[in-house]
This record gives C-alpha cells, structure tokens and sequence, in this order.
C-alpha cells in the first residue's frame, strides 16, 4: 500500500535582505515552495499548481478561455510558472533578464532589481496569456508587462502569484489596467 504523505500548508513571510544595492528592496518574500528553509516534495509543487489553477478559473471574472501559454517572470517565478503548467495543462515561456536577437522580443522594467530590463520573446498579436510570478508587491513589473504585453497585439488574461503583499497597492494598480490578479495567499510587507 502506499505511503501516504502529508503536505504542510502554503507559508510565506517577509525577511531582511542582507547586503542590497541601493535600488534594490530591503525585504525578500520567501514561501514553501523557494525551497530556501525546507526541502519541497514534488507534490507540495503540484497540489500548489493545483490550487492555483482552481483559484484562476474561480475568479477570473470572464473566464480564461482558450490560454494559449503561460508567461512566468524569470527567477522566482519559474517554478508556480512550472507547476501551474503543471496542473493546467498549459505550455509556458519565461521572461528573462537577457536581451536576444530573438523574434517577438517584449521588453518590460522590474523597477526595483538591479537589472531592471526584463524580456519576453516569441510573443504575436493575439495570442492569449497568463501572467506568472512568485510575488507581487507593488505591481509595477506586471503593469509594465501588460502595457508592453498589449502594445505587441497580445492579451494578457490576468496575473497569478504565490503571495500578494496587500500593503503597497499592487492590485489597485492592476485593477485600473483591467488585469485580474489571483494570489494563493497574501501578506502584509513593511511599508
């Protein structure tokens, strides 16, 4: 028979980065699945991939629709980009902090990293996607690659995150672009 094992429930909290630049954020968002503290079982990943998808076509307001491909932020958003794929049935892309001579290239800012000039490729005018990352703070990444998003002719269908740091405004500011945002949890950060 067998085992049977038991998942511990998702946990995010906020910790002191220590030796930052000057642009950079003071705290780090770690969570269950960044693997920093604990060990993940493949199965805590999946039943997260799960959650989330359960979560996205709960409360998208219009549906999803046909999604034809996930877009994760390079980084932390690999791996809920991997396991929501995972879970969808979905191919994904990532967006990487590498500039290429490749087609459809989308370029975006992560304002507070001290790389800033993030990069999509392969994105067409009406191809259909789901935006992922691991956190979200004060939306400003996922602002900019909407805009840029939309500016290529695609539709980004709405954003999804592990934790949501509901103290800086970031779904406000996605609200008022008309981008739904779904987060398996939330916290309050440092102000």
């Amino acid at each position: 028979m067998p085992e049977t094992i038991a998942m511990p429930s998702f946990s995010a909290r906020i910790v002191e980065r220590l030796s930052v630049g000057a642009t950079s954020r003071r705290e780090r968002v770690i969570h269950s699945l960044d693997g920093l503290e604990d060990p993940v079982h493949p199965d805590t990943l999946a039943n997260t991939g799960t959650h989330l998808w359960r979560l996205l076509q709960e409360q998208v307001p219009d549906g999803l629709g046909s999604v034809d491909f996930l877009l994760g932020l390079d980084a932390g958003g690999i791996l809920p980009t991997v396991s929501l794929a995972g879970a969808a049935h979905l191919p994904y892309k990532i967006a990487w902090k590498l500039h290429l001579p490749l087609d459809g290239a989308v370029r975006f800012s992560e304002p507070h990293a001290m790389r800033t000039d993030v990069f999509a490729y392969g994105i067409a005018p009406g191809q259909r996607i789901v935006i992922v990352d691991d956190e979200i703070t004060t939306g400003r990444t996922l602002f900019d690659l909407t805009r840029r998003l939309r500016e290529a002719g695609a539709i980004p269908l709405a954003a999804a995150c592990l934790v949501e740091d509901t103290t800086r405004g970031a779904r406000d500011l996605l609200t008022d672009l008309g981008l739904p945002l779904i987060s398996l949890t939330t916290i309050e950060g440092s102000a």
